[in-house]
């Protein structure tokens, strides 16, 4: 898989992406993860990509012409499977969001800063709006951070033990069960019984059924699907 950041703070995510899982997926060649300046396509000579809004108000608005003609020549290059941008107003991520884009060959994410971007450049070149949550971030930089990670780690190759993923929190509409590790007993407080047994049939009705509690005790909202 092939993902292109367009932003104009590149230096802001370049850590999230080159360490742990990110740093290895990139490695073993499953994710290609590509940085690209804004301000390098600005024609501007101090290569400003903001403006002031028509109409007035507080906050400026970033221009459409560096981000169109990043998008374009990006385009003309490959077609992508969805162009993405981030911002507070997008659908709020969620796993199967994540899984939907995993199985795609090209992404292209664009990251907002200050007021936002011209509502063109949306209405041109944008597929999917995505938030990471109900509040409002710097920059489009975090999320698209997130939503990276979110999508490499699904891809087959890119963690070991590929059921690991498909095991987490939100797979199957629920948080995902307590998990111990050794020691059996630290201060008295000991890992239950069950999961010491060997029956998996066993082991697996009691993750279920732990699983469904949290779930129930934590975001019953997830159970209403």
């Amino acid at each position: 898989m092939r993902i292109d950041i367009l932003t104009i703070l590149p230096e802001l995510i370049e850590g999230a992406l080159n360490h742990s899982i990110m740093k290895r997926a990139q490695e073993k060649g499953h994710a290609e993860i590509i940085l690209h300046n804004i301000r390098d396509y600005s024609t501007h000579r101090q290569k400003s990509v903001d403006d002031y809004q028509y109409g007035g108000g507080a906050g400026m608005v970033m221009t459409i012409q560096p981000i169109a003609d990043c998008i374009e020549k990006l385009m003309s290059e490959r077609d992508y499977d969805d162009i993405i941008y981030m911002t507070p107003d997008g659908k709020v991520l969620d796993q199967g969001m994540s899984n939907t884009f995993s199985l795609g060959k090209n992404l292209l994410i664009l990251c907002g800063h200050y007021k936002g971007v011209d509502q063109r450049l949306r209405d041109i070149f944008i597929t999917k709006e995505v938030s990471i949550g109900s509040y409002v971030l710097s920059g489009g930089e975090l999320g698209a951070a997130v939503l990276v990670d979110s999508i490499v780690r699904l891809i087959p190759g890119v963690i070991s033990d590929e059921t690991s993923a498909l095991t987490d929190s939100f797979q199957d509409s629920l948080l995902a069960p307590p998990v111990y590790t050794r020691p059996q007993d630290y201060k008295g407080h000991i890992v239950p019984q069950i999961l010491l047994s060997g029956d998996d049939k066993k082991i697996e009705d009691w993750r279920f059924e732990r699983a469904l509690e949290r779930t129930k005790e934590r975001r019953p909202d997830l159970l209403e699907d």
